[in-house]
């Protein structure tokens, strides 16, 4: 028997998945549920995933998998409205891809989940699994530093970027600043200005005029590395 919040939470992954093709980050579950911080996230995640509504699969951001929903939920689902939700888009054309299927993508240097630092360029290049990608134009990114592991972006991983030059609240995104720092972070428009917002409760919000801000891409997905 799940609580209304383990079933609002269920639905709300399961649309997103079906929608998008990919789980909401922690901060959209936090609001969509009006909860106070993330770690009631946390908490109602792992009462799923012990009673097997849920899966993570390791060594990629913001992946969840639904396995089941309660008969309850199958025949009505429990309203659930996320604030600035974004529109379903277009169901994209499925494949088949083969596990050991891979593609190259640039690898464009280091990049900052801490205080921005400079984004560097590189001639080298990363094979990545194809199931990772969706459409569109890709690049890599080596990850530096700890303000996104709250969003299971660790020092060391491999961002895998979509390029974009727009972004909704809430969606992780590379961010150049001043034309010559990068940093990975949620953004957030708040009252005129850009907030990029962390995924690590020991770092603060950092805020900047519009101008100060280009979108760069968003992530697509991770890889790490176990040595």
């Amino acid at each position: 028997m799940l609580t209304k919040k383990q079933q609002e939470l269920l639905v709300f992954i399961d649309e997103r998945l079906k929608s998008d093709g990919v789980s909401p980050s922690f901060e959209e579950m936090k609001e969509a549920l009006n909860l106070k911080s993330k770690s009631g996230v946390h908490r109602l995640i792992n009462a799923l995933e012990e009673r097997s509504f849920i899966r993570r699969l390791p060594n990629r951001a913001r992946a969840l998998e639904v396995l089941q929903l309660p008969e309850a939920l199958r025949a009505e689902k429990p309203a659930l409205t996320l604030v600035a939700s974004r529109p379903a888009p277009a169901p994209p054309a499925l494949a088949m891809l083969a596990a050991n299927d891979t593609v190259t993508v640039p690898l464009h240097g280091r990049i900052a989940a801490g205080l921005p630092m400079e984004a560097l360029e590189s001639d080298r290049s990363l094979s990545v699994p194809s199931a990772l990608l969706g459409p569109g134009d890709h690049y890599a990114l080596e990850v530096s530093g700890d303000s996104m592991i709250e969003a299971g972006i660790h020092d060391g991983d491999y961002a895998l970027i979509r390029r974009c030059d727009t972004a909704r609240d809430g969606d992780i995104v590379v961010a150049l600043i001043n034309e010559d720092e990068a940093t990975l972070k949620y953004l957030r428009h708040e009252k005129g200005m850009i907030r990029l917002d962390p995924a690590n409760s020991a770092h603060q919000p950092q805020r900047y005029r519009p101008d100060q801000v280009r979108i760069q891409g968003k992530l697509a997905g991770l890889l790490r590395r176990y040595h």
